[in-house]
């Protein structure tokens, strides 16, 4: 019942979601990332600039194993050898505690690192905050970062059954002008 209404309200906020804030219109691709500090599912502290010299898909994410939310992430769980093959680092971020990522890591088996982003300050950052007052949410947008720290590709209209598919054939025209 709890996951019915979550998913009830997640609908509702991703119809609102379009009417968000000036920040998410102010990244640009081309802009350098804006930096940040997480720590993950398993305690480790994860930042941007660890991940200098790698392509990085981060998303963010409304709320752990709600069904949208669940079916992206075993997506890109599905098609991690295919990313890693592309040179990908995937970061999942949410506004969950590390509890709670872990949990939902466990269940899906997650191979990737969910980021407890809890004062909600990297998915602000990043234009990726719905902000009701009475509850936040991450909306559902997600960014390829190049290996110089830039943003290559945002994606503010995210559907999560075709996203890993759309993500994958981007990394590749990206990756394939890099080397020009």
């Amino acid at each position: 019942m709890q996951a019915i209404l979550i998913a009830s309200v997640l609908s509702v906020l991703t119809f609102f979601s379009g009417l968000s804030a000036a920040t998410a219109s102010e990244l640009k691709v081309g802009d350098v990332a804006p930096t940040f500090e997480l720590f993950n599912q398993f305690d480790e502290r994860i930042s941007l600039e660890s991940e200098q010299g790698k392509w990085v898909v981060l998303y963010f994410y409304p709320k752990n194993d709600t069904p949208g939310c669940t079916t992206e992430a075993c997506s890109f769980r599905d098609n991690i050898n295919k990313l890693i093959a592309q040179k990908a680092v995937i970061l999942g971020v949410s506004l969950d505690d590390r509890a709670s990522h872990a949990a939902f890591a466990k269940k899906h088996n997650l191979p990737f690192s969910l980021l407890a982003d809890e004062n909600a300050e990297v998915a602000e950052k990043y234009g990726a905050l719905l902000d009701l007052k009475f509850i936040k949410f991450a909306k559902r947008h997600s960014f390829i970062i190049d290996p110089q720290g830039k943003i290559a590709k945002i994606y503010r209209s995210v559907d999560p059954d075709n996203h890993v598919r759309e993500v994958m054939a981007d990394l590749k025209v990206l990756q394939s002008s890099a080397m020009k």
